[in-house]
């Protein structure tokens, strides 16, 4: 069974595309109109990359989905769906869009990014991150500022934390863990008003009046601080190189505006 996104993608670039000038091997006939075996060939080569087996089934199901396609693309012709300016416009977009990732994707094999690159960006990425801390943290969220006051004054009489999360916090995602979120945390991963609170408590501390955020009223508490943890290189260089590729192409890109005339 064929993907129904691809489908659908597949449908609408080529009810634009029109048939290219060069010779081209046809894959299947539907009602005289041709389908060139490329088309099949792209198809086939997708279903493998998502580990699909070739063979005669594999090659069937890209021939009968090809079928069915040729099908409604007469029907939507014939209904002159391809005039519309609003089926026009997603037309363009998905068959544009296929051109686009063609050229990025060329782009960056023909411009690749040095492995001496991804080395010094991984260096001042560490660099950065030198002195900076991580935390393991509980909160406990509640609606009102009063109800984030009377935690503050249970934890003063020596009710566990893990306790009043349980019964009292609104994060059903941690509440049942004690308020313990998830893993060693930078301040940077939490709104502005929880980080600064955060970075005020050493461990085995709690904040002692509510932290106001858009979610509600919380209270804060520190179980173990770190510095924080850089990943080795062979862990992070693949999102590395792939951030520095994307910036090659904004550069790309600003450099094609500044020459590009715009009306």
């Amino acid at each position: 069974m064929m993907n129904l996104k691809k489908f659908a993608v597949a449908l609408a670039a080529s009810c634009l595309l029109s048939a290219p000038a060069f010779a081209q091997s046809v894959y299947v006939t539907v009602n005289k109109v041709p389908v060139p075996k490329y088309v099949a060939d792209v198809l086939v080569a997708e279903q493998k990359a998502e580990g699909v087996a070739d063979g005669e089934i594999l090659q069937n199901n890209v021939r009968d989905y090809l079928i069915r396609r040729e099908l409604l693309l007469a029907e939507a012709r014939r209904a002159k769906l391809d005039k519309k300016p609003e089926i026009l416009g997603m037309m363009d977009i998905a068959s544009n869009g296929v051109l686009v990732r063609a050229f990025v994707e060329d782009y960056i094999k023909a411009n690749p990014i040095a492995d001496s690159d991804v080395t010094a960006t991984y260096e001042q990425l560490k660099q950065q991150m030198a002195g900076t801390s991580e935390y393991r943290a509980r909160h406990i969220l509640v609606e009102k500022e009063a109800q984030a006051k009377n935690i503050i004054a249970q934890l003063g009489k020596g009710i566990k934390f893990a306790a009043l999360a349980k019964s009292s916090s609104l994060d059903v995602a941690s509440k049942d863990k004690g308020g313990e979120l998830e893993g060693w945390m930078s301040p940077a991963a939490f709104v502005p008003p929880f980080a600064q609170a955060l970075t005020q408590l050493k461990k085995g501390q709690y904040s002692k009046e509510p932290v106001q955020t858009d979610f509600g009223y919380h209270v804060i508490m520190v179980d173990d601080v770190r510095s924080a943890q850089f990943p080795p290189l062979d862990q992070v260089q693949a999102q590395i190189r792939q951030r520095l590729s994307q910036q090659k192409v904004e550069n790309l890109l600003k450099e094609l505006r500044e020459k590009a005339e715009v009306k």
